[in-house]
């Protein structure tokens, strides 16, 4: 049976799920799972520190809203809900290049509602955090 490729990113008492693609670096993130730090916004981009180092695959810098993306220089996952401040039309553009590890379920505007960001987990889908996520930095 295939390995079951979707995760579960907290934030708060937010929950949105992440469907990941098929890259090396959407598999270590899996492996690496689960982990847990503290966000920032750029725009319309949540981006937060994992704490681990990822391979980089075909990195870009614009992408789609929904795309769930490693960006390496700050080992941080970010997520794309709308333009960020880099952005030359009405698609986000990141900071520099990133590789997309995967899309959200569902409507990814549900993002903007979010203002505190001080605790976000990410897990396998269905995790509990039984295991105690690794803290980045």
């Amino acid at each position: 049976m295939p390995e079951k490729r979707e995760i579960e990113i907290s934030i708060g008492k937010a929950r949105f799920g992440v469907r990941l693609n098929e890259t090396k670096t959407a598999a270590q993130l899996l492996a690496s799972l689960p982990r847990q730090g503290e966000g920032d916004f750029w725009g319309d981009e949540i981006y937060f520190d994992i704490g681990v180092e990822l391979a980089e695959e075909s990195p870009k810098a614009e992408v789609e809203v929904g795309d769930v993306a490693y960006w390496r220089p700050g080992t941080a996952l970010c997520l794309f809900y709308g333009k960020t401040p880099a952005s030359t039309s009405e698609k986000p553009r990141a900071a520099s290049p990133v590789t997309v590890v995967g899309k959200l379920v569902g409507d990814p505007s549900r993002l903007k509602s979010l203002k505190d960001l001080r605790r976000i987990e990410v897990a396998r889908r269905g995790g509990d955090f039984a295991r105690k996520p690794e803290r980045a930095g």
